[in-house]
Order: structure tokens, then C-alpha cells, then sequence
């Protein structure tokens, strides 16, 4: 039996707990409630857009996947990433954070 967290719960937490970090997180797609992955815009401002992808290792544990290798992306490609992907995976969940200071606040690793 899978005990994992249905996604819609898993984002509805995480959102709240961005806001209670007073850290601006905005749902932009809602995906399959059960188990839709996610995908987050890091939006950094002047700095550029990080993208993560939600995915789990060989030992069932929650990892973050970088896209465009960790680099930060002008708006627009950010955009065309994200649409690319929604494409791919219809059930893809989209979060936008506002993280100046690239702070993500995720629990499992980053890669």
C-alpha cells in the first residue's frame, strides 16, 4: 500500500506554510488531486526563474529536480518550460514562489 499524501493536500500544506513564512506561493495549475506531480517556479525577481520537478529516488524519498541544470531562466523560457511540461503531463500541478534570496523551504534534497 502506498501511505503517500494525496498531492492536492500535499500543496494545499505547502502553500500554507510559505504563507505562514510570509512567503508570497501562488497555486497556477491545478493537476490530478491524487497523484499529480509537481513542478515550482522559483521566481527570484531580477535574478531569474528556478524551476524544480517533485520526484522520488530509488528509496521512495522525496527529491527536487533542477531544471535547465540548477541555472536561472529569463521569464519567457521559464514559461515555455512550464507549458512544455503541462503538455507532457497533463496532471502537473504548477506552484509559483517568490523567493528573492532563492530560499525554497522544501523538505527532501535538491539535484
Amino acid at each position: 500500500m502506498d501511505d503517500r499524501l494525496p498531492t492536492e493536500l500535499w500543496v494545499t500544506a505547502t502553500l500554507r506554510r510559505f504563507g505562514a513564512a510570509a512567503r508570497p506561493a501562488y497555486l497556477v495549475r491545478r493537476g490530478d488531486p491524487e497523484r499529480g506531480s509537481v513542478l515550482v517556479r522559483l521566481d527570484g525577481h531580477r535574478a531569474g526563474t528556478r524551476i524544480l520537478t517533485q520526484a522520488r529516488d530509488l528509496d521512495g524519498r522525496l527529491i527536487w529536480l533542477e531544471a535547465a541544470e540548477g541555472r536561472a531562466l529569463p521569464p519567457d523560457e521559464a514559461m515555455a518550460y512550464v507549458d512544455r511540461a503541462v503538455q507532457r503531463d497533463p496532471d502537473l500541478w504548477v506552484i509559483e514562489i517568490e523567493t528573492p534570496d532563492g530560499a525554497t523551504l522544501f523538505t527532501g534534497r535538491v539535484e
